[in-house]
């Protein structure tokens, strides 16, 4: 398959998928529309599909020759982030036209291609050997996310995956070009959400009170000083507070607070370690206040970490289909974090990023921002280099570790 005519003869095809998605995006777990539009051309592609409560779509796609069976993954879900009209040079090509809800990180972008590839893949079944398992991913950015439904559907519908592929567009590598990293591509994560509960006073008379305001400044503070005693220096694990919520009135101590933050870490050891010491440390110190910590939220996501075999290959298949120039060696890791980490400790596989900034189209405000925006000629690389890679990867199939299935509910067990 020469990958790069393909993919850029069904330009067209990416970038009005990625406006469709763009200007109706929908929240975590509310992604109904956006998965009949996903089916929809899927079945207009010929490929079967299968929707799961909770989790998303699968396609199936079989080549009709015996071989390896490829998982390739987008994710589907937006933002509640009010889009700018305004990206960082000029007026949008296309906006959400839901207000308030955006997709800010994106996912819309990962649909489209997915879609494409899957549109080219199925037209050229005779050119590549084994299956395609094509996965539409719910909620990877909060609330309970889709993949654990999904990755147990495949389980226990005794469904084989031999290798995985994913990818994630990045705001600041430039469009034309992937980087596929060796090792750790992404941080790992920990989110925690956290009610302390104490028994609310007047401002004259704390002693009376059980204020979970300084039972909250207690645990901030002996968290400070957590990375700096317990984590190599060469290593990296950040936290943060991104929400704490008590009280209305100077003078009157609230009965309740709510905090709620992440921690990242480049090692698994150091983040689960962290999450033992959080906990122990918040439980601990509200029982010295003399108040109760109700977790609310306590979800670990692992480390990405790349398949060398498949790094190996997908370097090689990018840069002998694309050229040298298409891929980037110097892309540092990335202290965001996947729900794909779980799918790559499950299955070996890789993680590619794909390039979406260009100055002229205004494209390169970070994730996660109101002007975030899609340079679209960097999807169609994107879609030539995932290409690339899938064809290859099926018929060399490449020696890989071997991944034991109860790896599955070990992982499930820490989000």
């Amino acid at each position: 398959m020469d990958v790069k005519t393909l993919a850029w003869q069904e330009k067209e095809t990416v970038v009005s998928l990625r406006r469709h998605f763009h200007e109706n995006p929908e929240l975590s777990q509310k992604e109904f529309k956006t998965m009949d539009t996903i089916e929809e051309f899927l079945h207009k592609y010929g490929i079967e599909t299968v929707r799961v409560p909770h989790g998303g779509v699968f396609g199936f796609l079989d080549s009709g020759k015996p071989g390896w069976t490829m998982l390739m993954r987008a994710d589907i879900d937006a933002l509640p982030i009010k889009e700018d009209p305004v990206n960082m040079a000029k007026e949008r090509v296309c906006i959400s036209e839901n207000e308030g809800i955006m997709h800010a990180c994106g996912h819309d972008g990962h649909m489209a291609m997915l879609l494409t590839e899957a549109k080219i893949l199925a037209q050229h079944k005779d050119e590549w050997e084994g299956k395609i398992v094509f996965m539409f991913e719910e909620a990877e950015e909060m609330g309970e996310r889709g993949i654990a439904p999904l990755l147990r559907y495949l389980r226990d519908n005794k469904i084989h995956i031999d290798t995985c592929f994913g990818t994630h567009v990045m705001w600041n590598l430039p469009a034309g070009k992937v980087s596929i990293l060796y090792g750790s591509a992404l941080a790992g994560a920990y989110f925690f959400r956290v009610k302390l509960h104490g028994k609310s006073g007047h401002g004259s008379r704390p002693d009376m009170a059980q204020s979970p305001i300084e039972c909250f400044i207690s645990i901030a503070s002996e968290l400070r000083s957590y990375r700096m005693r317990a984590v190599d220096p060469s290593d990296s694990l950040t936290y943060s507070f991104g929400c704490v919520q008590a009280g209305h009135e100077p003078n009157i101590i609230p009965d309740e607070l709510m905090f709620a933050g992440t921690a990242r870490c480049t090692k698994n050891d150091d983040g689960l370690a962290f999450r033992d010491t959080f906990l122990k440390v918040t439980k601990g110190i509200a029982e010295l206040h003399g108040l109760t910590a109700e977790i609310v939220e306590d979800q670990y996501f692992p480390v990405t970490v790349n398949t060398k075999e498949c790094v190996d290959l997908a370097r090689k298949s990018v840069t002998e289909a694309l050229g040298s120039d298409a891929l980037d060696p110097d892309c540092p890791m990335w202290m965001a974090t996947e729900t794909f980490s779980i799918t790559e400790s499950t299955y070996p596989g890789v993680f590619f990023f794909t390039g979406i900034n260009d100055p002229e189209v205004g494209s390169g405000s970070p994730h996660h921002t109101p002007k975030f925006d899609i340079a679209e000629d960097g999807l169609v690389t994107g879609v030539a280099a995932a290409l690339a890679y899938v064809t290859r990867a099926l018929a060399e199939k490449p020696e890989t570790p071997f991944f034991h299935p109860t790896d599955l509910e070990s992982m499930l067990k820490l989000t």
